[in-house]
């Protein structure tokens, strides 16, 4: 069995209370240094940012205003929105150690070397208050040496391990030392969970702790295959990528990612190196060449200019150490694989095969098996059990499934059985698990009756630990079931008189099951309506929506079935309608990608609840549309909303003095902007500048919180006496307002930002925010815009240049300006 972990670590919780983080100062204001601090203030926390004085004249704080200024300019972006930066204070560590005192979390993020961390943790330590929380960032540095110098503060000391960047990597590993006060640790625990929105994992103190402690031995393990059965970069990389559930980026391409010289030092930090020789040896000459990846230009990959101007993808030959053009893999079984739904059915058709005949599974039978037995090797050192490591490879390497999900789904007893037949070795581990259940019946590391996970250091089964305020709909469609269902969506009880509306169709688009789903629970003589008192509508797949089916669009525009695109768009409009006047409260829970039909039904929402990664738009635009299922009408709304807020119409005054005021005009014109140029916030919060949430709408920064939260304001709505809000009227900015919207697609045309048939759709959103060609002042109502919407959205599927558009998207995902 594993060795179990030093019994002088008491095992940590979480606490019912969060630590109370007021201020914060991160110290060092490096990469991770000062993305930790962007972060902090995407959580609303102040910080000071301080790094050494540097030599020379100049300000005495510039290293950490040098570092501010690369976050400003940091792709992909370091904070929800650019405003968030005023919340970061530089500063030195000569003059600013005394404003410590100020802080109750101080985080030491210098380089990964344990003098100088000691040292400069000596001088720090007599300038904390006595309640502050002091960490260290660290990859895999032993916690306890850097504690050892500690003259005092060791029982509020602990390690703390961000991914990188902060912003997006979930996972945070805390690990405690002996000394560590437990209810401290407990209470940051909670605190990185609930404000920071961090997926924490307790891990042991052991080099590289957790994530890389595995994460590292398998891109060693990919490597070294690769070297021993003759493949490809670009082959391993195909097979460590989506067919087992890995991020796209494989093995070579996230290590150019992650920094290659990074990838040397933390394989360094391995108690007895990782595969040494062979790969080692290779990976020491790229560094050697400064070949770093990303950061450096060059890497396992890079990008040349081809003889025809166009960029050309490069991969590098670790035979010949020079740069060859990239080729796609063949590997027919692979390609058969991206056919399967799910990763556990394609982990089950890849090792099906015959490793003699097929290169595949030649590959990912050594590779899996290394992975399996190295994960169950380090429960009781890394980690004290499996789900810990499960959730740590998930969340910090961004992995569908953990080691032993993956190994469940290909079936421990069976792949054991084909490990043996391979000459693959087994751990102990695992025939301890096999010897605990009859040779007769299936195994699994996680239980099937019930949330409970073999622990092999104690020969148990024991309850998975479940964090309060964590949910998704699968965990209520276990316990509830299913009220309803079609393919496209369901309609789960989620408890306390709240029902949620599941979105799950294919690709996450939505088509007439979604929309019929929707329609059907929220019509006001429905019986979901006289059973629950609020809805919420969200789902547990990896986007909310990427807008309407567009597949079923083409096909009806292109054989001109007009009677069916018409009806489609139409019960498009009256399920956004039925959410927007359902007489319970429904609250919609977007998050990721929210594009098109998905921020449509977001926007006609009594409340919207959106996880903070949340990149929402109408972008119908982009394949020649416009938002044509009520939300260019939701967007005049707010529109007229926002200029009545700053001008408020006098009653006396007729209605087309505010509907031709500056005002009104000026949010026209913004209106115009956000829904002709497609454009999709780079957060929730920056949504709230684009008019897509309301100040009373609220932000959720951990994505595994996200339904409760939800469900919470559904609640909230409700017991506060919620009435659905009456169809409304608004005085038209009328033909006056439309001329000079023209006017300004006019030159943006001339000026080279807008094609022809941009234009031709701007110049359509422009005829329905102004109400179309009525006098500025008329009063329309909400279904008179809706039929702008639809006279609209069928002209433009009538188009040539449309259908091209959408055809393109569909075969590339990407979008075409013709």
């Amino acid at each position: 069995m594993s060795s179990i972990a030093p019994a002088t670590v008491s095992v940590p919780r979480f606490a019912a209370q969060p630590l109370l983080v007021r201020r914060a100062a991160v110290l060092g204001a490096g990469t991770m240094g000062s993305r930790i601090a962007a972060h902090l203030a995407n959580a609303g926390i102040p910080s000071l940012l301080l790094d050494m004085v540097p030599a020379g004249e100049g300000s005495r704080n510039r290293l950490a205003e040098l570092a501010l200024a690369a976050l400003a300019k940091a792709k992909p972006g370091a904070f929800y929105e650019s405003s968030l930066a005023s919340m970061i204070t530089p500063g030195n560590f000569e003059d600013d150690l005394p404003k410590l005192k100020q802080c109750d979390w101080v985080i030491e993020a210098v380089a990964e070397n344990l003098e100088i961390k000691r040292s400069l943790l000596d001088r720090v330590v007599p300038h904390l208050a006595p309640q502050a929380a002091l960490s260290t960032n660290t990859s895999g540095l032993p916690i306890a040496k850097i504690a050892a110098s500690l003259k005092s503060h060791r029982d509020r000391f602990f390690g703390t391990h961000f991914f990188n960047p902060p912003r997006y990597m979930q996972l945070l590993e805390i690990i405690p030392t002996a000394e560590s006060d437990s209810g401290l640790v407990s209470a940051f625990a909670t605190f990185a969970d609930r404000v920071l929105g961090k997926q924490v994992v307790f891990a042991n103190d052991t080099p590289n702790f957790i994530g890389n402690r595995i994460g590292v031995a398998v891109m060693f393990t990919a490597a070294t295959l690769m070297l021993e059965q003759g493949l490809s970069i670009e082959e391993v990389d195909a097979l460590t990528g989506p067919a087992l559930g890995f991020p796209r980026t494989g093995t070579f391409r996230l290590a150019d990612m992650v920094g290659i010289d990074i990838l040397a030092h933390v394989a360094a930090n391995f108690p007895q190196g990782v595969t040494p020789g062979g790969f080692s040896e290779k990976l020491q000459e790229i560094v050697k060449r400064g070949w770093l990846g990303d950061k450096s230009g060059q890497g396992f990959y890079k990008k040349m200019r081809a003889a025809d101007g166009k960029d050309q993808r490069m991969v590098l030959d670790l035979d010949t150490f020079e740069y060859r053009p990239s080729s796609k893999p063949a590997l027919p079984s692979l390609e058969m694989a991206k056919n399967v739904a799910t990763v556990q059915e394609r982990i089950k058709l890849l090792l099906a095969n015959d490793p003699k005949k097929d290169r595949a599974a030649r590959f990912l039978w050594p590779f899996l098996s290394s992975l399996w037995n190295f994960a169950a090797e380090r429960i009781g050192e890394a980690a004290n059990d499996a789900p810990s490591i499960d959730q740590a490879m998930r969340a910090g390497f961004n992995w569908e499934l953990g080691p032993f999900e993956l190994w469940d789904a290909a079936g421990v007893r069976e792949s054991v059985a084909r490990m043996g037949a391979l000459g693959i070795p087994v751990t102990r581990d695992v025939e301890d698990l096999l010897d605990s259940a009859p040779e007769s019946t299936p195994v699994s590391w996680y239980s099937p009756d019930g949330p409970q996970c073999y622990n092999p250091t104690t020969g148990t089964w024991e309850p998975i630990p479940t964090q309060p305020g964590h949910a998704r709909v699968a965990d209520f469609r276990r316990t509830n079931g299913v009220i309803r269902s079609n393919p496209g969506a369901s309609l789960v009880d989620i408890g306390d008189g709240i029902g949620c509306i599941e979105l799950h169709s294919l690709k996450n688009a939505i088509g007439g099951d979604v929309v019929a789903m929707i329609s059907s629970v929220l019509n006001s003589t429905s019986e979901a309506v006289k059973n629950f008192r609020g809805f919420v509508i969200s789902g547990d797949r990896d986007r909310f929506s990427v807008g309407a089916n567009l597949m079923q669009l083409l096909l009806g525009a292109q054989e001109g079935d007009w009677e069916e695109v018409e009806g489609a768009i139409r019960a498009f409009q009256q399920m956004s309608m039925s959410i927007k006047f359902c007489p319970r409260p429904v609250v919609v829970a977007p998050f990721n990608l929210t594009l098109g039909g998905g921020a449509e039904i977001s926007l006609h929402a009594a409340r919207r609840q959106p996880y903070a990664e949340t990149y929402i738009g109408l972008v119908e635009a982009s394949i020649g549309l416009i938002p044509g299922g009520g939300g260019t009408k939701e967007m005049l709304l707010r529109a007229v909303d926002s200029a009545a807020a700053l001008a408020p119409p006098d009653p006396k005054d007729p209605p087309s003095r505010f509907a031709q005021s500056a005002e009104m005009n000026a949010a026209l014109k913004r209106t115009l902007e956000i829904i002709a140029m497609a454009k999709v916030s780079t957060s929730a919060a920056e949504a709230r500048g684009l008019g897509l949430l309301i100040p009373a709408d609220g932000i959720t920064l951990n994505r595994e919180r996200l339904l409760l939260d939800a469900k919470a304001q559904a609640i909230a709505l409700a017991e506060a006496g919620y009435t659905a809000p009456q169809p409304r009227t608004i005085p038209a900015p009328g033909t006056a307002s439309l001329a000079v919207l023209n006017t300004g697609v006019f030159l943006m045309g001339e000026a080279g930002f807008a094609s022809e048939h941009d234009m031709k759709v701007a110049r359509w959103v422009a005829y329905i925010l102004c109400g179309g060609k009525v006098t500025a002042g008329s009063l329309v109502g909400e279904q008179y815009l809706l039929d702008l919407e639809r006279e609209a959205f069928l002209s433009l599927c009538g188009e040539r240049k449309t259908q091209e558009r959408i055809a393109y998207t569909l075969k590339t995902g990407k979008p075409l300006r013709n």
